[in-house]
């Protein structure tokens, strides 16, 4: 008979028969069964090797069909095998650990035990001191009406308030508030506040005369006295979305004016002359629930700000009326660490906002963002006939300002500490 195996030529012994015929089952490496008659050693730990590698297919040969759901089972195998594989190097890994362990000195062990024990007892002595809830602006408007309020608006009757008190002990209260922080939590990032709390007397009384926040001043927060629309990007949008909804709201408050000279709910500013009223939603970190209710979906997109300073007495939200011939005296915000959003809703012609110098016109359904601790005001020199000056006006925080100095800044000048 014809010897299969010495006329084969030398591709043939790596398991591919001769141009267009497959290799026979069982002969040359390629094959899984016996070798053929005739072969030598060699040929035999061919045929071994080649049970570790995979046939490579003849381009030229016909495609041989699989029987469906051979392929199952072989995976289930491969995953059973790198699965014992895995079991294997955990179980090692486990001794490795336990000798380790056994092979330590009995000192190191106990001081590495000690120090876990302190571990646990520090977080659980932290857990229980759990600070007080904060009310955000989304779980706002729940319960009765807010302690103090006039004419819905929410004014301070603490003496002891970090917003509107200016003595000499702040600088101490508010080190006291961020030490106390720090202690519940951390002093990772704090940076930036322990330094302006503790130079707060001369950031204010050195800052020149065209910034110069009334409470408190964050050092190394990039100074504008406008920012682009890019700062606070969706949340000036998402206004910007909702322009049609907050000013049908305001018209229908509005409508209250012809009953009576100052509806309940609005404020009343003092200017040199002219009218200049608000209708607080938020006022110092504090909803005003009746308020709220009277404008449910302008209230309810508060939640959805990003940015919206809610938790301290710094946030603010409401709709600021100017009457024609109304000029706001020139002022100074209370801090640097927030961006002020104007969102037009009624802009007449005559109207302008002039922030450290800069003169800007409002624009009906546009966002204006500027740093109100920069000098400014604001006027409305329209006739009679144009109507008010209506602009939604929220407090967001600064684009600069970290995650953690937030929460921080929220826990330290939150309302009513």
């Amino acid at each position: 008979m014809w010897d299969l195996w010495s006329a084969r030529p030398r591709g043939a012994q790596r398991g591919v028969g001769t141009r267009g015929a497959p290799a026979r089952r069982g002969s040359g490496s390629g094959g899984v069964g016996r070798a053929a008659p005739g072969g030598g050693p060699a040929a035999r730990a061919g045929g071994v090797r080649a049970l570790g590698q995979r046939r490579r297919p003849d381009p030229a040969a016909a495609p041989v069909a699989r029987a469906p759901g051979r392929r199952t089972p072989k995976m289930a195998l491969e995953w059973l095998a790198v699965w014992s594989w895995s079991l294997d190097g955990l179980r090692d890994c486990i001794g490795t650990s336990i000798q380790s362990v056994r092979d330590c000195d009995t000192t190191a062990v106990v001081t590495v035990a000690c120090l876990l024990v302190l571990f646990v007892w520090y977080c659980y002595h932290v857990g229980r001191e759990q600070p007080r809830p904060y009310v955000s602006v989304n779980a706002l408007m729940q319960g009765a009406d807010a302690n103090g309020l006039q004419n819905g608006f929410v004014y301070c009757q603490s003496p002891e308030c970090v917003r509107c008190t200016h003595h000499e002990g702040l600088n101490q209260k508010l080190y006291h508030n961020l030490q106390e922080y720090a202690k519940r939590y951390s002093w990772s990032g704090m940076g930036r506040i322990h330094k302006g709390i503790r130079e707060q007397g001369r950031y204010l009384s050195s800052r020149p005369s065209i910034q110069k926040p009334e409470v408190f001043f964050l050092p190394d927060l990039p100074t504008a006295p406008y920012f682009s629309r890019d700062a606070q990007k969706h949340d000036v949008e998402l206004l910007e979305r909702n322009f049609q909804t907050i000013l049908c709201e305001f018209e229908t408050l509005y409508k209250a004016f012809s009953n009576c000279s100052l509806p309940q709910g609005w404020k009343m500013n003092s200017t040199p002359s002219g009218e200049w009223v608000t209708f607080y939603l938020v006022n110092q970190g504090v909803c005003v629930p009746r308020n709220c209710r009277k404008c449910p979906r302008t209230y309810r997109l508060l939640g959805s700000l990003r940015t919206c300073i809610g938790n301290n007495v710094f946030g603010n939200a409401c709709i600021s009326v100017l009457s024609p011939g109304t000029v706001i005296t020139e002022h100074y915000g209370p801090t640097n660490i927030r961006i002020r959003c104007h969102l037009g809703l009624k802009t007449p012609s005559g109207c302008e906002l002039v922030v450290g110098g800069e003169p800007q016109c409002w624009a009906e359904g546009r966002c204006l963002l500027f740093d109100d601790s920069f000098l400014h005001t604001a006027f409305h020199e329209g006739s009679v006939e144009d109507g008010p000056r209506v602009v939604f006006m929220v407090d967001l925080w600064h684009p600069n300002v970290a995650a953690a100095e937030r929460q921080a800044l929220d826990f330290i000048f939150a309302p009513g500490r």
